[in-house]
């Protein structure tokens, strides 16, 4: 006989089937039937549990993020400045082999706009900013670099892009150069913001 799962485990079970169902169709794709099914309960149950398939999107969402975030953290922990930028690195890294946490994560960004998703990713992303920023103790232009790195690199896993002989592949994998940002100073960096 099967043992009965309490609340907290079942919600959880539920968390993880959706969020290979949302990695891979989004949120307006994702069949909150095929996640019931999965599951092994109604539908009925996981409305009743999350109440609407957005809020379980933002809820799987914020768990992707959060595990990105959280990851870094206890890489950099005791460690500041760029020490603990390469720690979080090396972390973000290694989860981006979580092909289901990255694809949510991206899932994210594409479902913004629906400005309920937007303000919510937007949390979650300034959450991961202060996490860095928290840790590494380092200037904004710093942090911007770090973090533009990683959307890159989450660009290039959700392409499978790592084995591709193609020269733009070969030229995304190359390292970066110790000093590569030197040239930008407040004098030289503006503030960017889109549409102007």
């Amino acid at each position: 006989m099967a043992k009965r799962m309490g609340g907290a485990e079942r919600r959880a079970q539920v968390v993880g089937v959706a969020a290979r169902e949302f990695a891979e169709n989004g949120l307006k794709g994702a069949s909150v039937e095929v996640i019931a099914r999965e599951a092994g309960i109604t539908q009925a149950y996981v409305f009743r549990m999350f109440g609407t398939k957005k809020a379980l999107f933002l809820e799987v969402v914020g768990a992707a993020f959060d595990r990105f975030s959280e990851g870094m953290a206890e890489a950099a922990e005791g460690a500041e400045g760029l020490d603990a930028l390469s720690l979080m690195g090396a972390q973000y890294h290694g989860l981006l082999a979580d092909r289901t946490t990255l694809m949510v994560q991206l899932q994210g960004f594409a479902a913004c706009g629906d400005s309920e998703v937007r303000d919510f990713v937007r949390s979650r992303f300034g959450h991961m900013w202060d996490t860095v920023a928290g840790a590494a103790q380092l200037d904004p232009v710093t942090l911007k670099s770090f973090l533009a790195f990683g959307m890159l690199l989450n660009n290039m896993a959700a392409l499978d892009a790592a084995e591709l002989d193609e020269p733009w592949a070969e030229g995304v994998r190359t390292r970066i150069h110790a000093g590569l940002f030197e040239h930008i100073t407040s004098e030289t960096n503006r503030d960017v913001r889109v549409g102007e």
